[in-house]
């Protein structure tokens, strides 16, 4: 560090801060930062964005989340009476020792399952490791709960609204057009499930928090420099993926191991801003280094995937970061954003100038795809197809909605798929829990002091933000791996909301 701050190109930086932070721009800035605070702070979208709502006061000490806090706690409490009716046979034994340390972290436990997970070629991927995993590190947490008495399963922060989706997802099975082809799909979303409770549960403190996020890093990082290998070795264009006449001179789209450019894309405004996150409050000039790097060869490789609505995305979810982290940066942000313009690739803007083109054959192939979506939903409102791809790909084709010379996939709108799957319960409990997770976000970083946990809450809020607004071009679902990952960071904002009540809490009872 001493030969960093010697360098000339730091003294260089310091002096051009210097004249900035005296410069005319800088309180113009400042000055159009505070009044946007202050309208913020003022309007009457915030307001009610950040208010705690009557459903979420009321579960905490409802019957209904008592009643399954019971049923879910009642393995680590048998659990726990047997570590207390046999407490020397336990001490005694060197496996049950390592078995409780391993399980008190849990947290630890899961970043390095995520790393390994998510970075498996597609090739080698199978969709049971997921599950296996999740199955291991919920029975791993239950070691740790087996000896510790407060560690337990966090139902109550989870909340009503996710349960209200999952739920829909079983009686999506029960009335399926085809059970049997939606059984399949059932256990993605067990292990979505169990993703979202063991990493709710697990997560103690902050700097769990920053080991799942550098966790989610990793996966960044080592598909991201894939993706700007395969762009060296060069990538053949596919003509499924682009309209060669509208963008014509464009590269082929990287992928790296999602089978997919706009997988890829995908996994990457999700995972994207927690990096961004780590750079914020991460408290060592070096993690803050390669945090910046991953960051930059993540950006790099999204902008070589192509996807439109992915960039739209990664946009909407930097923009909410902002909003939420620094409210008064706002300006700043949109002034750097407009002088990044003029520095964007030719073919990245002529790709972004195709959205909304009627004459772009991708555009087009969308609206036969969302009048079979309508048409379903015409047909069956309350219940859907069933749950998964292969049911509504049945009941589509049985009943003869589709009609285009392409195969139907899935909807490619992530509210029209949900609905067609899950049905009407489906789409009210997913678009219900995708806005009470934002707004618990929104809530702990309006009401939270500046910390780790708060700036990583910020940035899940912000990863759904940027899904939802990519979803109402593309079916973020349609992988289970893909799956995965956007729960883990659904997970990780009430993860952080968690932390920051504890942190508020504790500074009341500091001040009593």
């Amino acid at each position: 560090m001493t030969l960093l701050r010697e360098s000339y190109l730091y003294q260089l930086w310091m002096a051009l801060c210097g004249l900035y932070d005296a410069s005319v721009l800088h309180r113009l800035l400042a000055g159009l930062g505070a009044w946007c605070s202050g309208q913020i702070e003022g309007s009457a979208v915030l307001k009610p964005l950040c208010r705690e709502g009557a459903m979420a006061r009321a579960w905490p000490d409802s019957f209904l989340c008592r009643f399954l806090s019971f049923l879910v706690d009642l393995p680590a409490r048998l659990l726990r009476r047997l570590y207390r009716a046999l407490p020397v046979t336990f001490e005694d034994s060197f496996f049950a020792r390592l078995a409780f340390e391993m399980g008190e972290e849990t947290a630890i436990a899961q970043s390095w399952c995520i790393c390994l997970l998510w970075i498996i070629p597609f090739s080698r991927w199978n969709n049971a490791y997921s599950l296996m995993a999740f199955t291991l590190l919920l029975v791993l947490f239950h070691a740790g709960a087996m000896h510790r008495e407060t560690f337990r399963l966090d139902l109550a922060s989870i909340g009503f609204y996710p349960l209200v989706l999952f739920g829909a997802m079983f009686l999506a099975v029960v009335f399926s057009y085809a059970p049997s082809l939606s059984l399949r799909f059932l256990f993605y979303h067990i292990s979505a499930a169990l993703c979202v409770l063991v990493t709710v549960s697990a997560v103690r403190n902050e700097e769990d928090l920053k080991r799942l996020a550098a966790g989610g890093g990793v996966c960044v990082l080592v598909s991201s420099l894939y993706g700007v290998w395969q762009r060296i070795q060069g990538v053949e264009v596919n003509a499924s993926y682009v309209d060669l006449k509208l963008n014509a001179g464009m590269p082929g789209r990287v992928e790296s191991f999602f089978d997919n450019p706009n997988t890829f894309a995908e996994v990457l405004i999700l995972l994207l801003p927690l990096v961004l996150a780590l750079i914020l409050c991460s408290r060592y000039p070096f993690s803050k280094l390669v945090a910046c790097g991953v960051f930059a060869v993540g950006v790099a490789a999204l902008g070589m995937t192509y996807s439109r609505a992915s960039w739209v995305g990664i946009a909407c979810a930097m923009v909410v970061m902002v909003f939420l982290w620094r409210p008064k940066l706002i300006p700043a942000f949109i002034l750097l954003c407009c002088l990044a313009v003029p520095f964007l690739p030719s073919t990245i803007w002529n790709r972004i100038l195709t959205i909304g083109n009627p004459a772009d054959s991708s555009t087009a192939s969308r609206v036969p795809l969302y009048q079979a979506a309508l048409e379903v939903i015409k047909s069956s409102p309350i219940s859907g197809a069933g749950l998964g791809t292969a049911a509504t790909q049945a009941y589509i084709r049985d009943h003869n909605l589709y009609h285009a010379d392409a195969p139907f996939v899935h909807a490619h709108n992530f509210y029209l798929q949900v609905w067609i799957e899950a049905g009407l319960l489906g789409i009210v409990g997913f678009v219900s829990a995708m806005l009470w997770n934002i707004k618990q976000g929104a809530r702990a970083a309006r009401h939270t002091p500046d910390s780790a946990a708060r700036t990583l809450t910020c940035a899940a809020a912000a990863s759904l933000c940027g899904a939802m607004v990519c979803g109402l071009a593309d079916y973020l679902w349609n992988y289970p791996r893909v799956m995965c990952i956007f729960w883990f960071v659904f997970a990780m904002g009430l993860a952080g909301v968690k932390l920051c009540r504890k942190q508020r809490k504790e500074a009341l009872d500091f001040e009593v």
